[in-house]
């Protein structure tokens, strides 16, 4: 029998096309296309480390579908939540890569016109668990914002803690905004519940100078209603952290070779909330090193790591 999951992601889980380093995804070849999204990348994560977990989300069926099915069921993530569309294809994110690694998000292919499969996603009887993780990128069709908002309903009348991974993608607001633009007036205002009732909250540097106007975990935490926690991401830099009140900084574990960054915030993620019960120090420590172990492999999902991998890793750099 499963065990209850002690998470539950939902989200988007999609195809990320990446392209040659250096090369655009849309024209150039090869490309390698990889599972991913962040709430199933970290769902992937987390049962990759041992803790039990769901995902619930919308993929179409199809090819993209099929595999993701056969994932969860490889990692042990339970689906009694996935739903299938038969109207809607998976979704394709094109990412650019750069040649030291880093990416970006510049677009989409395989709409046939009505949409992707996670725009529609529907709402969901959120099971008991002790988080909910989410991000607000469904937040940017209606049908899968309404899904989304009655699972974090659900959660705050049941006593489900929201993590929430902020994970600003302006194209998935709109297909031709900048890449790199900021949150409008109009998604700020959207976001802005989530950021009000989640328990941890976790932000690259840039999204909580756009959404809060500093980047000091600490004073994010006192700006908001709930005291959450909070995690300051910067790439390559520290990891600034305020847990309850306690903080610090983290410096960021480098692995022997970066092949791709892709995923790697959301193997943070999991991680952290992999070892939640440990002190904050060690949480960021052991979620540190999630992140960077990610970054030696292509994709977010496949170069995941164990728990006995991230503590042989820990112990190398100790």
């Amino acid at each position: 029998m499963a065990l209850a999951p002690v998470v539950v992601c939902l989200g988007e889980a999609l195809i990320d096309r990446l392209g040659p380093q250096g090369s655009d995804p849309a024209v150039d070849q090869p490309v390698d296309d990889r599972l991913g999204g962040a709430p199933a990348n970290v769902a992937c994560g987390l049962a990759r480390l041992g803790t039990p977990v769901a995902f619930a989300g919308r993929l179409g069926q199809d090819a993209i579908g099929e595999a993701f099915s056969r994932l969860f069921a490889e990692r042990g993530v339970d689906t009694t939540l996935l739903q299938r569309d038969a109207e809607r294809p998976s979704r394709i994110v094109l990412v650019r890569r750069a040649r030291d690694g880093e990416r970006q998000f510049q677009g989409f292919d395989g709409d046939q016109g009505a949409g992707f499969a996670d725009q529609a996603l529907e709402p969901v009887a959120l099971p008991p668990a002790r988080w909910l993780l989410i991000g607000t990128l469904p937040l940017a069709t209606p049908t899968s914002a309404s899904a989304l908002l009655s699972a974090v309903r659900q959660a705050s009348s049941q006593g489900t803690a929201i993590a929430l991974d902020v994970n600003w993608r302006p194209t998935f607001w709109d297909a031709t905004a900048d890449p790199e633009a900021g949150p409008s007036a109009a998604a700020k205002t959207a976001i802005q519940p989530l950021l009000q009732q989640a328990a941890l909250i976790k932000l690259a540097r840039e999204e909580a100078l756009w959404f809060f106007h500093t980047d000091d975990p600490g004073a994010i935490q006192q700006a908001l209603p709930q005291r959450p926690d909070v995690v300051v991401t910067d790439g390559a830099a520290p990891v600034r952290w305020q847990l309850g009140a306690e903080s610090g900084q983290q410096v960021a574990f480098q692995p022997p070779v970066v092949v791709d960054t892709t995923g790697a915030g959301d193997a943070f993620t999991a991680g952290l909330l992999h070892c939640w019960s440990a002190a904050p120090q060690e949480r960021i420590r052991f979620a540190a090193a999630c992140g960077a172990l990610v970054c030696g492999g292509a994709g977010g999902i496949d170069p995941q790591p164990t728990q006995a991998q991230v503590e042989a890793f820990l112990g190398e750099v100790s």
